[in-house]
């Protein structure tokens, strides 16, 4: 089961303009990623994603170029049952041999970024090959799933004040869900239009719905506490990347502002950084994203990390269907995870890309019983939307 090929894609779906919508990144008209392909020499096929940019917005030239030009030789003939050896390979680079015989990380300089993004493509492909070579879904191999469907919340919400309360509602209706989430912060200007879009949502869907906000690290430390004191009647679910990334102690000031649960998670590459979130008490739900945080290996290190320091797991998957499936399989098997997040935006990188048909019921997501990561890519809708880099 040695490594044959390695191919990556831009892969760039656009969306129909009657189903686009803006947030503060913008207007978004096309679902981008990065796809990666792996054949091994007995003719098995995994598949994985990366992603470098917010949402499903960017370019992505560069991460497919490294992974073709610079990871992609350095895997070939490599087993692809040794997930873990090639995660710290890729990770280590020139220093991997050290770093292995010493028992603890060298990374090189150019360790975050688009180098972990290019790793979890890389990861998540193998784990697909691995359960498909056993004949096992993914979930079987890291160590079972704890249920056969879990909780899924609806992830959108980008409607102003008069109608916010009527489009989560549709959610709701259409796939049962017990939680929503909306934006906030810069997409609005002021905290204070954020928090009147919040009490409209609240009326709207009454105490029965859990409301969880999002404002894509866009807010101040300052604002992002007048924020939470304007909601703390609304019982809000979490409050989520409430300000930048790399500003953790201002996420932990903003959590020991106010009642809300903080959520974070989506921009942090690798265990050592929520290892930095745990140890500051900057959030309540660690949300790393498969395609970003370092594959389905990393991420499992992370919702262990989360179970130690009493915290819940709920990872980012506003995502393509390598990324997507990822996380069903990961938060079946992670004793931490509580909810998985469903996208009620317009997502062609999942229910165009594959054959499966991805559907939530009574507000619960079904866990796949494939061997593999449960999924079949149709490649020539890949092929016809893949760009040229």
């Amino acid at each position: 089961m040695r490594i044959r090929t390695v191919k990556a894609w831009w892969v760039q779906i656009p969306i129909e303009a009657s189903r686009q919508h803006r947030s503060d990144f913008g207007q978004l008209k096309t679902f981008d990623a990065a796809i990666v392909r792996i054949e091994t020499d007995d003719g098995l096929v995994g598949w994985g994603e990366g992603k470098n940019a917010a949402g499903s917005a960017g370019k992505y030239g560069t991460l497919v170029a490294l992974i073709n030009n610079e990871i992609a030789p350095a895997l070939i003939g490599r087993h692809a049952g040794d997930i873990t050896a090639i995660w710290e390979m890729l990770y280590n680079g020139v220093r991997s041999e050290l770093a292995s015989t010493s028992g603890h990380a060298m990374p090189e300089l150019s360790r975050r970024g688009l180098t972990i993004a290019a790793i979890s493509a890389i990861d998540i492909a193998l784990w697909d090959i691995l359960g498909k070579s056993l004949n096992q879904p993914v979930w079987q191999l890291l160590g079972g799933r704890k249920a056969e469907r879990l909780p899924a919340y609806a992830s959108g919400g980008w409607a102003g004040v008069d109608t916010i309360g009527e489009q989560l509602a549709s959610y709701v209706e259409a796939g049962g869900f017990k939680t929503v989430k909306m934006r906030v912060g810069a997409m609005d200007g002021a905290p204070h239009a954020s928090a009147a879009r919040v009490r409209a949502a609240r009326k709207a869907l009454g105490p029965e719905v859990e409301i969880a906000v999002d404002a894509h690290g866009t807010y101040t430390v300052a604002d992002a506490k007048r924020f939470v004191h304007m909601v703390a009647d609304c019982d809000l679910a979490w409050f989520e990347e409430p300000v930048i990334a790399d500003d953790k102690r201002g996420a932990a000031e903003v959590r020991a502002a106010g009642p809300v649960p903080i959520a974070t998670g989506e921009s942090e590459a690798t265990r050592f950084a929520f290892r930095e979130l745990a140890l500051l008490r900057a959030a309540d739900i660690f949300q790393p994203d498969p395609g970003f945080c370092g594959g389905i290996t990393e991420a499992m290190r992370i919702g262990a990390m989360a179970s130690a320091f009493n915290l819940r797991f709920a990872p980012h998957l506003w995502a393509g269907a390598p990324c997507f499936f990822s996380g069903l399989h990961i938060c079946a098997a992670s004793p931490a995870s509580f909810v998985i997040e469903y996208s009620l935006g317009a997502n062609p990188m999942i229910h165009d890309l594959v054959e499966e048909t991805v559907d939530v019921e009574d507000g619960m997501v079904a866990i796949p019983d494939a061997p593999g990561l449960g999924f079949t890519i149709s490649e020539s809708f890949l092929k016809k939307h893949a760009q040229s880099c």
